[in-house]
């Protein structure tokens, strides 16, 4: 028999061997949890903040139910175990439950399909899968960055994996008026089907999600980045042009860009050194045949007169043939394999991989970065490989301090950006940028700026871009950017390439951050600095990369955007003052902004910059006009100040010097 019990204002709810836990969590929320284990894991795992915990238990023995309200929604069990949930009494979500008895479905009740079902496994962890029943008019966002030109998730299949330019985010906001956090970081798959939904986790010790009912997206996504954390505010010192190229060589290098600009008149707020300025992975430090002391310590100087900020890539790759890596491998500071090679990672080098679960190891990293890097005058860190990159991704095989991959896994990009956090926040530098090409739930609270990894340069790649960032704003990461003009180009000098970076470029400007980067090929062409196959000077470069690379058309087009993106510092500023308030995002969903305007949910292709601004990016080749939909008001075209009634599509000029731009006037 079913037996519930109020528990402070939580409902237990004991039913054959498996407990049931549903509380308030944050306003208009509860969280779920539930496991065959004899008690509860405590775990927070995402929940990470203090918010209030009120509701109202009502038991009804006599027909075996139970409700639990918190606000707008409201969650009630029956006999044997089915939950079902409502917002404002109205039902939006249904566990899926075929049995015989007890089963509230209306087609097959036969099938023995239980709504959470367990499958154990050697350790007392369990294989889990989660059902409810679905609405094929239901419309799903967010869940992260997902390579693919899909805004609403409804039919997607996704795979709760990180892996290069795919991060797993897993909160979903439906058109039905609720959203829900998987609060597991286990490796596994969300299904949305039209006839069913399934979450997975592939090794677990409980079922564990939290879900809330509010009246529109922004309360949704404010209702949840409060129980999970919201970015900082940034700080206007980054908010224009962002440099970088695979990659600066040597200071020198670095110099005459930088110098180039200054000439130009043109302020860098960042300039960016790439990967394998180091002498092995793992050394955490300057190659100093191209690199030494006195040079880099004179270059930040000179950047810092300038007004610009210093950021160096840092990988979690550990080379057997770096200083560091008998000492880690000793200390248990390096991950494990359960089975076959130690080795996890072989990009120019026999590696392991940095164990960011463990608290020791995130200190060992952030001091040698502490004195070979910051103390030499750099200021930022691009946690590269975040994933983190593996020569396979055998999730079950990758064993870490807390746990295995398949287990932990998806929080690794969320503790390697930790490490740096907590050092800088003990050095007091509360405004610095990581910049991470990965995240998970909550790791926007550590200043991490996110970006879309090693995406192809072409115009389907580029759209991409522009999707998977309004779906990570509503999964509440809000500092988001790409490799503008993508990252991996075949000829830098090919007009049809040079197009698709003015586009990118026009696009970039209207994203949290403006950044110039990719590997310009072909790279085999550019002579090497250095014959040895280790250090700063083997490695290929690419092709240049700054505004005036690309002729003088491009570079008075891209002046003239980052003109505009420099008059917009003020405005951009207060989105980042709101998202640490509220979790809005930069790049909103036409729907965010628009919530009662049905073709509002429909239109993947544009976006909200903020409140204000409309930006619809040129996103084909050759592409001389754009059609966009205006929602009701009045708006201002940017490039002619043209007044445009809304409630209409509209058909635009978009020669190559012009991306249609919109400013609401009300």
């Amino acid at each position: 028999m079913i037996r519930f019990i109020e528990d402070n204002g939580a409902l237990i709810v004991r039913s054959r061997n498996e407990t049931i836990r549903i509380e308030s969590w944050g306003n208009n929320a509860l969280r779920v949890r539930a496991t065959l284990l004899k008690k509860l894991p405590e775990n927070a795992h995402a929940l990470t903040e203090n918010v209030a915990h009120s509701a109202k238990v009502t038991i009804d023995e006599g027909s075996e139910t139970a409700e639990i309200v918190n606000g707008k929604i409201k969650a009630t069990i029956n006999g044997v175990g089915i939950i079902c949930f409502y917002k404002d009494n109205k039902l939006i979500l249904q566990e899926y439950y075929s049995y015989y008895y007890g089963s509230i479905r209306k087609e097959a009740i036969c099938y023995k399909t239980r709504s959470r079902e367990y499958k154990g496994l050697a350790s007392d962890d369990f294989k889990i899968t989660v059902r409810f029943e679905s609405d094929p008019d239901e419309k799903l966002y967010g869940m992260g960055q997902y390579q693919m030109p899909i805004l609403d998730l409804k039919g997607s299949v996704l795979p709760l994996e990180q892996r290069n330019s795919q991060v797993s985010v897993p909160f979903v906001i439906s058109s039905k008026g609720y959203g829900m956090l998987w609060n597991n970081p286990a490796t596994g798959e969300a299904a949305f089907g039209t006839n069913i939904t399934k979450w997975i986790s592939d090794e677990s010790d409980m079922v564990d999600y939290w879900i809330t009912a509010d009246d529109t997206p922004a309360q949704i996504v404010t209702n949840y980045t409060e129980c999970v954390g919201r970015a900082p505010v940034m700080s206007k010192d980054y908010l224009g042009l962002w440099q970088c190229k695979l990659r600066y060589r040597t200071p020198d290098e670095v110099l005459e860009v930088a110098r180039k600009y200054k000439e130009l008149g043109i302020k860098l707020d960042v300039i960016v050194i790439d990967f394998f300025h180091w002498p092995y992975q793992g050394d955490w430090r300057f190659d100093e045949k191209y690199w030494s002391k006195e040079a880099v310590k004179a270059m930040t100087d000179e950047l810092h007169a300038m007004g610009t900020k210093v950021m160096v890539s840092v990988w979690p790759s550990v080379d057997k043939r770096s200083e560091n890596y008998y000492e880690m491998e000793q200390k248990a500071l390096i991950s494990t394999t359960d089975v076959g090679s130690v080795q996890t990672y072989d990009y120019e080098g026999d590696c392991g991989t940095v164990d960011f679960f463990n608290p020791e190891a995130q200190e060992f990293v952030w001091s040698k970065c502490k004195q070979n890097y910051r103390d030499l005058g750099i200021d930022l860190f691009w946690l590269d490989n975040s994933e983190p990159d593996s020569t396979k991704y055998d999730f079950e095989n990758y064993r870490y301090y807390t746990g295995r991959g398949s287990k932990v896994g998806c929080e690794y990009p969320k503790k390697y950006v930790e490490a740096f956090y907590n050092g800088q926040e003990a050095e007091g530098d509360h405004e610095a940028v990581n910049l991470c090409r990965s995240a998970w739930v909550g790791s926007q609270k550590y200043r991490t700026l996110v970006w879309t990894g090693d995406v192809q340069s072409n115009f389907e790649s580029f759209k991409d871009q522009v999707i998977a960032g309004q779906n990570m704003g509503l999964a509440g990461i809000p500092w988001w950017t790409t490799d503008i003009g993508g990252f991996m180009t075949d000829n830098w000098d090919d007009p049809d390439f040079t197009e698709l970076l003015i586009r990118w470029y026009q696009y970039g400007v209207f994203c949290p951050i403006l950044r110039m980067h990719g590997n310009r090929g072909p790279d085999w062409d550019i002579p090497k600095l250095d014959d040895r196959d280790f250090g700063g000077g083997y490695l290929y470069t690419g092709h240049p990369n700054e505004l005036w690379s690309y002729g003088d058309e491009a570079y008075e087009i891209m002046k003239k955007w980052l003109d505009i993106r420099l008059s917009m510092k003020d405005y951009i500023a207060g989105l980042m003052e709101e998202t640490a308030k509220t979790g809005a995002p930069l790049i909103r969903t036409m729907f965010f902004e628009f919530p009662d305007d049905e073709k509002c949910w429909e239109l993947p292709e544009q976006y909200m910059f903020g409140s204000d601004y409309l930006v619809a990016p040129v996103l084909e080749l050759g592409a001389r006009e754009r059609s966009v939909y205006l929602p009701n008001g009045k708006w201002e075209s940017l490039s002619d100040k043209k007044v445009y009634n809304g409630g209409q599509t509209v058909t635009v000029p978009a020669p190559l010097d012009i991306m249609p731009v919109f400013k609401r006037l009300g």
